[in-house]
């Protein structure tokens, strides 16, 4: 059966591996399931860490601040 998802393989240590099996049958899922939701959470937390490194470059003294209405004019 064709899927829309894509695979990867990864190789991972004994300890994470028995991390992610421990994680999987406590929340009674599959480990690809459980593995997936860890991936989207580090996901975000890059993401987060990307924004907040853009954040800081710009707030610097006396930088210039817009009205949230004016910004997205």
């Amino acid at each position: 059966m064709a899927t829309t998802k894509t695979r990867i393989n990864i190789t991972l240590s004994d300890e994470m591996r028995e991390a992610l099996a421990e994680l999987a049958r406590r929340e009674r899922v599959p480990q690809a399931t459980k593995a997936v939701k860890l991936l989207a959470v580090g996901l975000e937390l890059e993401e987060d860490q990307a924004w907040d490194t853009l954040a800081n470059k710009r707030d610097i003294h006396g930088a210039r601040y817009f009205s949230h209405d004016k910004a997205w004019k």
